[in-house]
């Protein structure tokens, strides 16, 4: 969920060099996999989904739960792993990563087997005929996913394809990539308990490379999280085997404040939506769209609110507000986008400026005066910067909100529910939600995914679920009568007499359904091929 950047040129394409990105401490090094690695991961695949494929519903409902059962009882040791990896505090990792992921496999459990049974559908003008839709496993899906979220990515990304059936094969970032060795063993002890194999989930490190090898490996559909640049690599890739995909890629999401909103509910909503996660986030409420009705009075609460974060190295819960970002070439794309709004007229009322020492830090930064033609107000900025742009009616809110070439997801806050919903409906995004911020995404129940540059297909509910699975069409007949179709020879008068039946079926009007039925009971056709007098097209 991020418009993210490689974490570095790698000193060797053979090893990974694992590095906690708030002390600069090396973890460790892991080897990355060569093409051929890749390959022959995808072919194990193949062959532990077979087994797979033919699971039961009870099943697949065991192995998801094993992985929450684990995911609960040892919570602490998870967090760790994802604060050393990640630079991000206990606390965004607990509850922007953990409880996602238990949120998602809680309505996987309790709601996959409804959306993926087979679906009785009408079988229309075939009424000697009953239709179905079986949703199939695909067979193989590879999840290529970014490096802001190294849990939730891996679990988030997996359960559905898992749950339709399929082997996952995930591709991560190399800058999280120690922490992918504890989360595989969670993955391996679930399907081991239930007597499958532990090729059927496969989590492969590595660089670019790796990723462009599992994008060709002829998988059944890829999912990629990620920036706007590198899913074009992937399309281009993936139309070698004509592969499909889902996108779900970078946003810009526009925060629109009415002047009668609750003041103190946007200002919480508004850090919450730019500094979770220390703003690596593809839903992060980048621009805020303030009302002049209430501007001065926001901006400055603001202001207050924004200059008392702590920031820091991670040590223990409870200690700071915010961590360090990931990636060292990210803090550079942040800190470049700043430079540039400030020598172009933006002020920034906290932050701002790149801090010395190590560690990737970039501190929570807060800008006014921003003008839709600046690069930050058009780019995604993927760090803790908080845009707040003044717009004089909920017309012109709109149009700035739209302006950008980014769709994912966007808020409106108002106590006038009826505005509310009329600023909503015109909001150029995959969900808007109303006196609140990305909770769309903790809706289960509801698509998630974006329009434009934001990418297209969706995760998440009925939706989510079922991209992962062939949609099968069946049609079987109705009673144990067998009558041919006999369309050849083709005989004088089968064209008058399939005319007047096609007349018959779908003829509006009562008298012209009639003139259709008296002709097929024996009326000579007229020399035009017509049901004879009146029987023309329809008044």
């Amino acid at each position: 969920m991020s418009s993210v950047q490689p974490l570095t040129t790698p000193a060797s394409a053979n090893v990974i060099e694992c590095i906690n990105p708030a002390t600069g401490e090396k973890l460790g090094s892991l080897p990355a996999a060569s093409p051929a690695q890749v390959q022959a991961a995808v072919e194990r695949a193949r062959i532990a989904q077979q087994s797979w494929a033919r699971s039961s519903f009870r099943q697949r409902r065991a192995v998801l739960q094993h992985m929450l059962d684990h995911m609960l009882e040892h919570a602490d040791e998870l967090v760790a792993e994802i604060v050393q990896d990640s630079g991000k505090t206990h606390e965004n990792a607990l509850l922007g990563e953990i409880m996602p992921v238990c949120n998602k496999i809680r309505w996987m459990i309790k709601n996959a087997e409804k959306h993926l049974k087979p679906e009785k559908v009408p079988s229309g003008i075939l009424m000697h005929k009953k239709g179905r839709i079986e949703y199939r496993p695909l067979g193989v899906v590879a999840c290529i996913v970014p490096w802001n979220y190294p849990f939730q990515n891996i679990f988030g990304s997996l359960v559905a394809p898992l749950m339709a059936g399929n082997a996952v094969i995930l591709k991560t970032s190399e800058a999280v990539a120690w922490s992918t060795q504890r989360f595989q063993k969670v993955i391996d002890q679930a399907l081991e308990k239930e007597g499958f194999s532990t090729d059927t989930v496969q989590i492969i490190n590595g660089f670019g490379d790796t990723g462009a090898a599992l994008v060709r490996s002829r998988v059944q559909k890829i999912l990629f999280i990620g920036s706007v640049g590198n899913g074009r690599r992937i399309i281009e890739g993936s139309a070698e085997h004509l592969t499909p995909v889902v996108m779900e890629l970078g946003g810009k999401d526009p925060m629109i404040i009415c002047e009668d909103a609750n003041l103190e509910q946007a200002l919480h909503s508004a850090l919450g939506g730019c500094f979770i996660n220390l703003g690596q986030n593809c839903i992060a409420s980048e621009r805020l769209i303030v009302l002049d009705g209430i501007y001065d009075r926001f901006v400055t609460a603001m202001h207050e609110m924004a200059g008392q974060l702590r920031q820091g190295v991670p040590q223990e819960p409870g200690a700071l507000d915010t961590g360090a970002l990931t990636s060292p070439l990210q803090v550079k794309v942040v800190d470049e986008l700043v430079r540039d709004a400030l020598a172009n007229g933006a002020r920034a009322l906290v932050g701002g400026r790149l801090p010395q020492g190590p560690g990737n830090f970039y501190p929570p930064t807060v800008l006014v005066d921003v003008t839709p033609d600046m690069r930050i107000a058009n780019e995604e900025v993927f760090g803790p910067v908080m845009l707040i742009m003044r717009v004089k009616d909920d017309a012109e809110a709109v149009r700035l909100a739209n302006a950008t070439d980014f769709g994912l997801q966007s808020s409106v806050f108002s106590n006038n529910r009826p505005r509310a919903e009329r600023i909503a409906a015109q909001l150029e995004a995959g969900a808007t939600v109303i006196n609140d911020f990305g909770l769309c995404y903790l809706n289960q129940n509801l698509p998630f995914g974006g329009v434009k540059y934001s990418g297209f297909g969706r995760m998440n509910g009925r939706d989510g679920l079922r991209a992962y699975t062939n949609a099968k069409a069946v049609l079987t007949d109705r009673f144990p009568i067998s009558i041919p179709p006999k369309l050849y020879p083709v005989k004088p008068g089968d064209y008058a007499r399939a005319r007047s039946s096609i007349r018959l079926m779908f003829a509006r009007r009562w008298r012209d359904k009639f003139k259709a039925l008296i002709s097929l009971l024996g009326k000579k056709p007229s020399p035009l091929g017509g049901e004879g007098k009146g029987g023309g097209e329809d008044e």
